[in-house]
Parts: structure tokens; C-alpha cells; sequence
């Protein structure tokens, strides 16, 4: 147990030398803070980065053909709608199955040609898509059913073609079809076009598609399963019911994006621990300033231990008078470093997208206490046990 009197002698000693006690706390202060920083950031970045591909679909399969370069690809080698109904009729844990086929297009809007990539889609592509309309609806039954005319145009293309007005009602000519614009779309998370929708897409119906193509199939069938623990045992299924119902020789390429999931959170992970590598060594750094400084101040105050010994202070007591002040400067340190890296997140929440919240990271707060205490205990031993070895004799005659 602590005297009072060792606590009191302790606190006393760094009010009398607070600039120099306040710089050697300056290096916890950063490492604590760095701790919780460190944490906090990796958290809101594993956050950002899972959460976007989770919004692309963490519980869809994709599938597709493979085409051989140069060689024309036989009909009975590509997905059909009736792969489609096979796949949710037989696969358990299917809850939508979509398909798209793309083509390269022109669009013409008040005789003006513009470029644009053709997409078919089948029922239940918005879902699994997450395809977001920012003005007008989706595609409903009767326009799949009824084949009719109407298309979907991607924010982009509205942009380019239509500038600030709406488009939605306004006609646009394919070919020999006239086609009329009934929504505005976005991805809810943008795949920077690495999907089938481009910055210049055109969605229509896929029974128009096929009519307009004149061929009846999917390029990329899309599969969302119930759970994500489903993907991995459904996309072996899917691979089957494709192969199994297409003659010898034909391929198909089967994935999901649990692989890229489980590398988003591996390199997130490695990210955390090395930078978390890097805020121990600045603590390791303070604690040896801790220590270096400790040491001048036994070497300054050899005659007031000489006198405190004389008078029966035993060497316990300077030894616990000497962590105490070690471990108060990192412990008040401590405190000022998790107070700012727990302000800095709080500062620039504001300013960050609304979809986007900085996690509290209490483990971190923890951590960096701790941590940063122990430090200053271990760092501040050896000046201690230093000053507790002075005989008080030589103590007394030190000038």
C-alpha cells in the first residue's frame, strides 16, 4: 500500500518541474493517441470497403459462358431463361434469379446518335442488382409480359442526352424501334464499370432484347441465395445444374465475391496490425524518454533522497515514490492521448459521406490505457530501483 505522504511527495515533485514533466508525457500523449487512431481508422476503412462489396451482393453467384476466342460459341453452349427457372426450381436457398444480355448499341434522341451498351434484363434484376431509381419507376410485369416498348437510362446518359431536363416520358429511337424512357437509374454502389452497367447503359426489357438481338439467351446469369453461408455450397450447385444440362465441351465461369470479401478483411486486418506495430514503437520510444528522464531526476535529487532516508523513509518508499511519478506521467498522458484521438473521429464525422459512421473503438481506448500505463511502470523501474539503492550517506555528501 501507498503512504499518503510517498502519493503527496510524488505529485509535488512534478508540479515543481511541470515543463519538463509535461514534454516527457508529450510522447505518451502522441502513442496513445496513435493507438486509438490507428484502431478507429482501420475500423471506419474495413467498414467502408466491407460494406461496399456486401452492397454489390456478399450472397450472389454470378455465371456466365465461356466463349472461345475466335470461334463462334454453339446456341446449346450458352444459359438459357429455362437454366434460369431449372436453377430456382432445384438449387435450396435461391430467393431471385436474374439474367442480363449486353450489347453494343446507338441510341438516336432528336437525330442525334449516341453510343450506349444495351441491357436485356429478365424479372428480379433490380433486386439483386440493387439498382437505385432516381427518377421514375421500374420495370413492372406487364411491360416483361407485353413486351413493351420502354427503357431505363443510367444518370450519365440522362446527363449527356437530356441535360437538366427530365427524361422520363421522352422518346429515343434503337434501330427501328422507338423506345420511351420511363426511369433514371444508378448503382447503389458503383462497380466503376467493371459490371454489366456502364456510364452510358440502356436497360430494356428481355423479351425486347431478344427480338432485337434475335438471340435468346443470358451473357451473365446472377443466383442470390438466402444466407451468405449458402454462396459457397450454392455456386458448387450452380456449376452442376449448368454443366449437367449442356452437352460435353461447354464451360462456364461460376464465382461469387465471398473471395474478395474474405481479402478486403485479410488486408484490413494485416493493415490494423502494422500500423498498430507502429504506434508501440512510438509508445517504446516515450517510454525511454520516460526513463531517461527519470534518471536525471534521481541523479538532481540524490540529496533529497538522502535526507528522506535519513529521516526513515525506507527504500520501499522511494521506490514506489519513483514509479508513482513515471507511471502518473504516462497514465495523465494516457488519458490526454485517448481524449484526442477519440476528438479527431468526432471532428471530421461531418464531413464525411452520410452513409459512413466512425466506430467508437473501446477495445482501443482500453488498449491504449493500458498499454500506456504499463509503460510508464516498466520503463520507470530502473530509475526507481536506482534511487531506492542510494545508501543515505554518500546521499548527503552528493553536491
Amino acid at each position: 500500500m501507498l503512504r499518503r505522504e510517498t502519493v503527496f511527495v510524488a505529485i509535488d515533485a512534478l508540479r515543481a518541474n511541470k515543463l519538463r514533466a509535461f514534454l516527457t508525457m508529450f510522447g505518451v500523449v502522441i502513442g496513445s493517441a496513435c493507438i486509438v487512431l490507428v484502431v478507429t481508422v482501420s475500423l471506419t476503412g474495413r467498414q467502408f470497403i466491407v460494406g461496399q462489396i456486401e452492397s454489390i451482393g456478399s450472397n450472389i453467384i454470378n455465371a456466365s459462358p465461356v466463349h472461345s476466342l475466335g470461334k463462334s460459341t454453339p446456341l446449346s453452349y450458352e444459359i438459357s431463361l429455362a437454366d434460369m427457372s431449372a436453377i430456382k426450381n432445384t438449387i435450396p436457398g435461391v430467393v431471385e434469379v436474374a439474367g442480363t444480355h449486353n450489347a453494343d448499341a446507338e441510341v438516336v434522341v432528336d437525330g442525334v446518335e449516341h453510343p450506349v451498351t444495351l441491357n436485356g434484363v429478365t424479372q428480379g434484376y433490380q433486386n439483386i442488382r440493387h439498382l437505385v431509381i432516381v427518377d421514375g419507376r421500374y420495370f413492372d410485369p406487364d411491360d416483361m409480359e407485353k413486351h413493351n416498348k420502354v427503357c431505363l437510362i443510367t444518370e450519365s446518359l440522362s446527363k449527356q442526352v437530356f441535360g437538366n431536363q427530365s427524361p422520363v416520358g421522352r422518346a429515343i429511337r434503337l434501330g427501328e424501334l422507338s423506345f420511351t424512357v420511363i426511369a433514371v437509374f444508378r448503382e447503389k454502389v458503383d462497380t466503376l464499370g467493371l459490371s454489366e452497367i456502364q456510364l452510358n447503359s440502356v436497360v430494356i426489357p428481355f423479351p425486347l432484347m431478344s427480338y432485337y438481338t434475335g438471340e435468346d439467351f443470358v451473357s451473365t446469369l446472377y443466383v442470390q441465395m438466402s444466407t451468405v453461408d449458402e454462396v459457397e455450397p450454392g455456386t458448387e450447385r450452380v456449376k452442376q445444374v449448368l454443366t449437367g444440362r449442356h452437352p460435353p465441351g461447354s464451360a462456364f465461369v461460376v464465382g461469387n465475391l465471398n473471395g474478395i470479401l474474405d481479402l478486403a478483411k485479410l488486408i484490413s486486418t494485416a493493415l490494423t496490425y502494422s500500423l498498430l506495430i507502429i504506434a508501440v514503437i512510438a509508445l517504446i520510444i516515450s517510454g525511454v524518454g520516460i526513463m531517461n528522464i527519470m534518471l536525471v531526476t534521481v541523479t538532481e535529487r540524490t540529496r533529497e533522497i538522502g535526507i528522506r532516508r535519513a529521516i526513515g523513509a525506507r527504500k520501499n518508499e522511494i521506490l514506489q515514490q519513483f514509479l508513482l511519478e513515471s507511471s502518473l506521467i504516462s497514465g495523465v498522458g494516457a488519458i490526454l492521448g485517448v481524449l484526442a484521438g477519440l476528438s479527431i473521429p468526432v471532428l471530421v464525422q461531418p464531413y464525411l459521406p452520410g452513409n459512413l459512421r466512425v466506430p467508437i473503438p473501446w477495445e482501443a481506448v482500453v488498449a491504449a490505457l493500458a498499454v500506456s500505463c504499463l509503460t510508464g511502470t516498466f520503463f520507470g523501474y530502473l530509475p526507481a530501483n536506482k534511487a531506492a539503492a542510494l545508501q543515505p550517506t554518500e546521499s548527503l555528501r552528493y553536491e
